[in-house]
């Protein structure tokens, strides 16, 4: 797609989901990022975390069904907040266990380390910092590197041992090489990547 002056970039305002557990929602997004409810009604709420009338719709109608082969099935795989530091991530990820809600996976990309959170409906929430602390960088680690070309998806990442490091002085910039080279990998990986043709 070719970049024109007649192309307005808008910003990427909220996500909505269909929900048949609009409590449990609303309470798990208070606590995964801070949201509050805007306003909330019978089929359903409007919930943000900063100065934005809302970041997160939930619509509960009393004809939605959940579908049980929802992770087979096409649609989005996954909505995302990123942190300022590594320092917030860390913080967070403390934080969550200590409230029983732990990630379903946890991934360096290259780009962002990413902790993947699965709501009460098991929409994933991804919590990432931006590996190279600037978008510009990043993006462009991504178009020309090698090493994103050869692993797109990334490393699998265990973040309790992360936070071991951390706690015991390693800063992010060491974090992030040790996980690219495999220092942090869960015994057994959290889900399987299916094998794509390059």
């Amino acid at each position: 797609m070719i970049d024109t002056p007649s192309v307005i970039h808008p910003r990427f305002h909220h996500v909505n989901l269909k929900t048949t557990r609009l409590q449990e929602m609303i309470d798990f997004y208070r606590t995964l990022v801070g949201a509050q409810v805007t306003y909330q009604f019978e089929g359903g709420a409007w919930l943000t975390n900063d100065a934005a009338n809302h970041r997160i719709a939930l619509l509960a109608f009393p004809n939605f069904v959940d579908d049980p082969e929802k992770d087979t099935r096409t649609g989005m795989h996954h909505s995302a907040f990123e942190y300022a530091s590594f320092e917030e991530l860390n913080s967070s990820y403390l934080r969550l266990k200590e409230e029983q809600i732990t990630p379903a996976l946890c991934l360096d990309h290259g780009m962002t380390l990413s902790y993947y959170y699965a709501d009460p409906d098991g929409n994933h929430v991804e919590l990432q910092v931006d590996c190279f602390g600037d978008w510009t960088n990043s993006k462009e680690w991504m178009r020309s590197s090698d090493e994103f070309k050869a692993n797109p998806i990334g490393v699998f990442v265990d973040p309790e041992r992360i936070a071991a490091d951390h706690a015991h002085g390693m800063n992010f910039s060491e974090i992030h090489a040790k996980a690219m080279t495999g220092g942090y990998a869960p015994q057994q990986p959290p889900v399987e990547v299916p094998e794509t043709s390059s």
